[in-house]
């Protein structure tokens, strides 16, 4: 295999052997934020009912009531579902596949590239449409490791196939043992 040169796009120096090799990231993403079009809509609506409704509503009721229940509205059906999505990233390292979740909890789960693992590639009509997919990533010990609609599905596929044979031929190598250090000349004496 050689090393692509040029444009200054080229991929990082291999370690000697032996030398741990440090954990970078490479893709930190989240799924596709098309799924928060409900909330905007929503928060433009309120916003609109709002304008409309200050000053504007019957006897019985005052203005108070109407930012209350528009806040209490923005806060479950636009907020909420915001944090909800923000909170749940994926992060692709040089050693490893997470999935971090959870707004009060939080959890985590963790899939090693040096295990190697199948990636399957999913994508609806929708998803086609907006250029993204699901990948999923089966290791066949555990459940799959399943990234929901991430943006440009096909350039996360291809980091994480890199990053699997990478990390492959990199514990391959590492495996075998080192071989003896040339015998040093003899000093004059």
């Amino acid at each position: 295999m050689t090393m692509p040169t040029g444009l200054g796009l080229s991929r990082p120096q291999t370690p000697a052997p032996g030398v741990p090799t440090p954990e970078m990231r490479v893709v930190r993403t989240r799924g596709h934020a098309r799924r928060l079009f409900w909330s905007a809509l929503v928060l433009i609506a309120v916003a609109g009912i709002v304008g409309y409704g200050v000053g504007n509503l019957p006897e019985p009721f005052e203005d108070w009531m109407l930012f209350a229940a528009a806040g209490a509205v923005v806060l479950l059906l636009v907020v909420l579902p915001f944090l909800v999505w923000w909170s749940h990233t994926y992060t692709i390292t040089t050693r490893r596949v997470i999935e971090r979740s959870g707004l009060l909890r939080r959890r985590a789960r963790e899939l090693s590239h040096v295990r190697g693992y199948s990636i399957t590639e999913r994508r609806g009509l929708l998803q086609r449409m907006w250029g993204t997919g699901s990948l999923f990533l089966a290791d066949g010990i555990d459940q799959p490791l399943v990234l929901r609609n991430i943006p440009q599905v096909a350039l996360v596929h291809e980091v994480l196939v890199d990053q699997v044979e990478v990390n492959q031929i990199l514990a391959h190598r590492d495996a075998q043992p080192l071989p003896p250090a040339p015998p040093l000349p003899n000093a004059p004496a």
